[in-house]
């Protein structure tokens, strides 16, 4: 059965072509949901199990007429065995506190925010930074959002914007301190959130579209095993085996 016979109530819409954010050499098609229907966690999570990710209020994914490079990714959170880097990594930060918050359009987050962008990410289409689009993009959607904030004797770090699905939780963002690169603060709030996962039950955290071809994706294959999403099914990806 095609994944889409299963959104038959859902009205998609979909862009013109445009530049790729990810390879250079593509143009990229994206189908989101019609933002005029009403949106729930049932309905999200259930887009979320069909390869769809939320930027804002926006539930869209990938439909390019000649390329199909962007793959759902998902951690199974009972079989993931972190290695030697990544326990290393949970021990580094192991001094920092981690508070779960429903909200988070204070000063204190968005100058971190701003400054990640900035140090990190100056060359992307988040840039130059605004409170505006701190806002819509990493609203508290739909009422399954949850804030993980991380912080070293009060001061805060990171922040991991995280929505919890009735399948699994989802990897929205992360941003964080960029003098404290030394720590690896966006792999570790990933090996939070996959503890967070197992703690709630859940089977998945979701991590979005894994790239073969792009390095800023290469950190999500670290994460084994990763289940990724082809012909409509969710399988064990071998590592380092291409799609």
């Amino acid at each position: 059965m095609s994944q889409y016979s299963q959104l038959d109530s859902v009205r998609l819409l979909a862009t013109l072509p445009h530049p790729c954010g990810y390879l250079d050499d593509r143009e990229a098609t994206t189908v989101f949901v019609d933002p005029q229907i009403p949106v729930d966690q049932p309905l999200y999570s259930r887009l979320s199990e069909l390869g769809f990710r939320r930027s804002g209020n926006y539930l869209y994914r990938p439909q390019c007429t000649d390329c199909q490079a962007c793959i759902p990714a998902r951690v199974p959170v009972e079989l993931f065995v972190p290695n030697r880097a990544q326990r290393r990594c949970w021990r580094r930060n192991r001094d920092l506190d981690v508070f779960h918050r429903y909200d988070i359009d204070t000063g204190e987050h968005y100058d971190l925010y701003a400054r990640y962008i900035e140090e990190r990410h100056a060359d992307g289409e988040m840039y130059p930074p605004s409170r505006e689009q701190f806002r819509s993009f990493l609203n508290n959607a739909w009422g399954t959002t949850r804030y993980l904030e991380f912080r070293a004797r009060g001061e805060l770090l990171a922040t991991a914007v995280t929505d919890v699905l009735t399948g699994g939780v989802s990897a929205i963002y992360t941003f964080y301190d960029p003098d404290e690169i030394k720590r690896g603060l966006g792999s570790y709030s990933i090996l939070y959130q996959i503890e967070w996962a197992r703690r709630l039950g859940l089977p998945s955290l979701y991590l979005g579209y894994w790239i073969a071809a792009c390095q800023k994706m290469a950190y999500k294959s670290q994460f084994q095993p990763l289940e990724i999403l082809q012909g409509g099914r969710w399988t064990l990806k071998s590592d380092g085996a291409q799609p």
